[in-house]
């Protein structure tokens, strides 16, 4: 596709995209996002059909192309299904957005196993298992000429893949282990022409931690960590995302952007701590 006629379809017009964990929060500010941006969306979801469906039908209100796909993303199996399902639907995946993640919090004495488990087989196997699963897949098929890149991957993180977070200890390992992931799957096959890359957010307004935003009491605390002085939003990483999967960062690769209002610059130091 040419240049002119991207612009009037936008940045990932003529591209085919999978967001998993699209039902809700981040995920699905992403999956809207993309589709505003010209990209056929595949809203993977693992529980919450109605949600999903949703989202779907508001795409296509708008004119987009979009499908519901349910696949828990830590099932080898359920991922090559989804995958195979997308694939049929719209003949080719370009982009994938590896965003599915879980918390199971805990004290580190009273945390079990399972939830250890639980939280590793969501947030790194899964990226993990979508990740090898898209680039079999950008490797096999005949590269489009509405991007750059034969294929594209965003690893979500968290600004605790570098922030030590107690009572958290399975998710922070989890993230550090993704931010590890990003990079090494970006060293490997950059080399093919597919850009990994990773984004890591801070406090945003989402579902999973609304117990930090929900009152008045617990925003201002939570406010004293965000030294820009609000919450995030999902819109904002989703704006990010559009960008980070669009031929405008063709030459970034192997680099994790932090979404977070300076939250991760130490704000307790502010005024020599």
């Amino acid at each position: 596709m040419a240049d002119e006629e991207r612009a009037r379809g936008g940045p990932l017009a003529g591209q085919t995209a999978i967001v998993t964990g699209g039902s809700s929060g981040i995920g699905a500010a992403i999956c809207r996002a993309f589709a505003q941006a010209g990209a056929a969306v595949g809203v993977n979801y693992i529980g919450d059909a109605a949600s999903a469906t949703k989202i779907v039908k508001e795409i296509e209100a708008g004119g987009g192309l979009a499908v519901a796909l349910k696949a828990d993303v830590s099932r080898e199996a359920q991922v090559a299904a989804m995958f195979e399902r997308f694939v049929k639907r719209f003949h080719r995946i370009d982009i994938l957005v590896a965003n599915a993640g879980i918390q199971r919090d805990a004290p580190v004495t009273a945390m079990t196993l399972e939830q250890w488990n639980e939280v590793m087989a969501a947030n790194v196997g899964g990226q993990f298992l979508c990740a090898r699963e898209a680039i079999r897949r950008f490797l096999a098929q005949k590269p489009s000429t509405a991007s750059r890149a034969i294929g594209k991957i965003l690893c979500m993180s968290s600004v605790h893949q570098h922030i030590p977070w107690a009572g958290h200890v399975n998710y922070a390992a989890s993230k550090g282990a993704v931010h590890l992931l990003m990079e090494s799957l970006a060293q490997e096959v950059a080399g093919r022409k597919i850009r990994v890359n990773g984004i890591a957010p801070g406090a945003i307004r989402t579902p999973i931690n609304k117990d930090a935003w929900s009152t008045p009491q617990a925003l201002k605390e939570l406010l004293k960590l965000i030294p820009y002085g609000r919450v995030g939003e999902p819109e904002d990483v989703a704006r990010l995302a559009v960008w980070l999967a669009s031929d405008d960062s063709d030459y970034v690769v192997g680099a994790t952007i932090v979404i977070d209002g300076a939250m991760s610059l130490y704000p307790g130091f502010v005024g020599n701590g």
